[in-house]
């Protein structure tokens, strides 16, 4: 595959070696070989079809909200978090006692893809280093561990990856003065008109953002969710239905490889695997839509057979379960402000019909009950 000069290491007052990246986009622009823009018209199309039949069910947010939390999940374990989805969905309720700490990673991540989707929708915030900026405030500020991060600054000072000091770090990315360069070109790059596919310029971007590394931590979560914002803003999709993390999570060796290689001009190199990944995961978002609309007909049909006054509280219930698969009496009660007795009951109904299962059979109070069926489509 062709090479691609994006910059080089340079030898700084210190004595070890930062890598500067030259101006960009290169001069001579980028250029790739007909296997991948064919791989790019295949991705898109499957981009297009999962925005069409995401547009079709008729509880997209609930949907929507679930991927929130599975890409919060995979992207926080990239960095080490060894909280998951689950224990995420039972903290947002404070369902138990014994959530592991760094569950608050991913509840920061889904705080930021929130604040992010409403800058975008509500504000009509352009991707900018601005909001880039809103988005890493809004992942470390008051976070479990912030290793003095500056929640929302750019850094003023050297970083580096890997190793205890520049001299010996696996990647020193570039001084202050030429971060700051680097990100005004990113950022004009971003809005510029040009002639590369939106999915092969969002790549890109994503590549050169880690490359520049700009931030003393959250880089890596800050830069996958910019992938997301960029393609929605882009109007390539109606929801910001894909995301990327679960793929990099499942390849993390890979991705971390291809990233470097990135550095090193090996630019079509890691944009096929970009471009794999959307392949893989919108395939996957696509078959797990149409298990969601399989399973709701269903359970419809179940809490509709009851009796008139029982289904007419089911059929309120059922949809809410989407959003919120991990209940207890306390969110029944929240939701329709039945007594206890009487939300008691719901929930007794719901597991005649096979629907809800209790979270601990053994457990004799303060019991808390699962969508089973529904959250493995999630997590299988």
């Amino acid at each position: 595959m062709q090479s691609i000069e994006i910059g080089a290491l340079t030898i700084q007052q210190g004595g070890f070696k930062a890598f500067i990246p030259h101006p960009f986009p290169p001069k001579g622009g980028f250029s790739f070989a007909p296997s991948i823009i064919k791989k790019n018209d295949e991705a898109t199309r499957l981009l297009g079809k999962l925005d069409g039949i995401t547009k079709l069910l008729p509880d997209a947010d609930f949907f929507l909200l679930m991927y929130l939390r599975k890409d919060a999940a995979s992207s926080s374990q990239i960095e080490g978090t060894k909280a998951t989805m689950v224990d995420a969905i039972e903290a947002e309720v404070k369902m138990s006692g014994s959530i592991p700490a760094d569950v608050d990673d991913i509840l920061h991540y889904i705080k930021a893809l929130h604040y992010g989707m409403k800058r975008v929708t509500q504000d009509n915030s352009p991707m900018s280093l601005r909001l880039i900026r809103e988005l890493h405030k809004e992942l470390l500020q008051k976070a479990r561990v912030t290793h003095f991060s500056d929640p929302g600054e750019f850094r003023t000072s050297q970083n580096w990856i890997g190793g205890t000091r520049p001299d010996n770090a696996s990647f020193v990315p570039p001084p202050v003065a030429e971060m700051n360069r680097a990100l005004a070109e990113l950022e004009v790059f971003m809005h510029a008109d040009n002639v590369i596919p939106t999915l092969i310029k969002t790549a890109i971007i994503h590549a050169q953002f880690e490359t520049i590394h700009p931030f003393l931590d959250g880089n890596g979560r800050t830069g996958r969710m910019l992938i997301t914002f960029y393609l929605w803003k882009e109007g390539y999709l109606e929801k910001p239905v894909l995301f990327l993390s679960a793929y990099f999570k499942r390849h993390q060796k890979l991705y971390y490889a291809e990233l470097e290689g990135y550095h090193y001009g090996k630019v079509s190199q890691w944009v096929d695997f970009f471009l794999d990944g959307v392949i893989e995961i919108a395939n996957e978002a696509i078959d797990t839509v149409s298990k969601i609309t399989v399973l709701r007909e269903k359970d419809m049909r179940k809490v509709q057979a009851l009796g008139k006054r029982a289904s007419e509280s089911a059929v309120q219930i059922l949809p809410r379960l989407y959003g919120q698969p991990i209940i207890n009496v306390s969110t029944i009660q929240k939701w329709i402000g039945f007594t206890r007795a009487g939300a008691q009951i719901v929930i007794n109904r719901f597991m005649e019909q096979g629907i809800l299962i209790p979270r601990d059979k053994g457990k004799k109070y303060g019991q808390s009950y699962v969508y089973k069926e529904y959250l493995d489509i999630f997590t299988g």
